[in-house]
C-alpha cells in the first residue's frame, strides 16, 4: 500500500470522521485507485507535434465500460470519470441479505458491449465477494471476457477475493487494502464498518 492510500484510508476507517470527511477521503482514495487502473488500458505509439518539435506519446486505444454496483460504487464514479471521460456507464443493482450474506439482483441496465472494451467494475468493500460473483456472472452472459474485467475495490476480505478468484481466475482486482478476514457476521475486520451508510448519511 502506498504511503497517500495510507493516508486517506487510516481518516476513513476512523469511527470518529464525520460524513464530510468520510466522503473527502473516499473520493481521494478513489482518484489514486483510478490513476492505477489507467495503466491496464490497452494504448499504442503515436508521434505528435508540440508547437515547438515532433515527439513521441501514447494515445488510449480502448473503450472503457464502468459498472459501478449499487449503491456504494457509485460513489467511486467522479474520479474514474475523472480518468476516463466520456465512459459508458453500466448499473447493476445488489444488496446484502444481512441474514445469509447472500447478494440478491434486483436492477442492471447495460450499454452495448464487446470484447474489445476494458470493463471496470467499481465497489467500495470485497466482503463475501456474493456482489462481485454475481456481476461477473451477468457479464459473462453477456459475453465478456474474464481478461477484460478488471475489478476495483477499496477495502477487501481474503474470503471475498478468494470467491471471486476460485470462479474467475483470470480477471484483474486492484484493491486498497486486503484486510485481516470477515467476522461471524460477514463485516470485513478491520474494514471500516458499512460503507454506504457512513458515505450516505444512512446510519440509524
Amino acid at each position: 500500500m502506498n504511503k497517500a492510500i495510507k493516508l486517506y484510508l487510516t481518516k476513513l476507517r476512523d469511527k470518529n470522521s464525520d460524513r464530510a470527511g468520510f466522503q473527502h477521503n473516499a473520493h481521494m482514495i478513489s482518484t489514486l485507485l483510478a490513476q492505477q487502473a489507467l495503466l491496464h488500458i490497452k494504448t499504442k505509439d503515436v508521434e505528435i507535434e508540440t508547437p515547438i518539435a515532433s515527439t513521441s506519446g501514447l494515445e488510449r486505444t480502448q473503450e472503457v465500460v464502468l459498472v459501478p454496483i449499487l449503491r456504494a460504487g457509485i460513489t467511486m464514479l467522479p474520479a474514474f470519470l475523472h480518468y476516463f471521460p466520456g465512459a459508458a456507464i453500466a448499473v447493476v443493482g445488489l444488496k446484502r441479505d444481512e441474514k445469509t450474506a447472500i447478494a440478491h439482483r434486483y436492477y442492471q441496465n447495460f450499454p452495448p458491449l464487446n470484447k474489445n472494451q476494458q470493463i471496470i467494475i467499481l465497489d467500495p468493500m470485497i466482503a463475501t465477494g456474493g456482489t462481485g460473483v454475481s456481476t461477473l456472472e451477468l457479464l459473462q452472459e453477456k459475453g465478456i471476457k474474464q481478461k477484460q474485467i478488471l475489478f476495483v475495490s477499496i477495502v477487501s476480505a481474503p474470503e471475498g477475493l478468494t470467491a471471486i478468484k476460485s470462479k474467475f481466475p483470470d480477471i484483474t482486482i486492484i484493491s486498497a487494502s486486503t484486510d485481516k478476514k470477515l467476522n461471524d457476521k460477514k463485516f470485513i475486520i478491520p474494514g471500516l464498518g458499512d460503507f454506504g451508510d457512513r458515505y450516505f448519511g444512512t446510519l440509524e
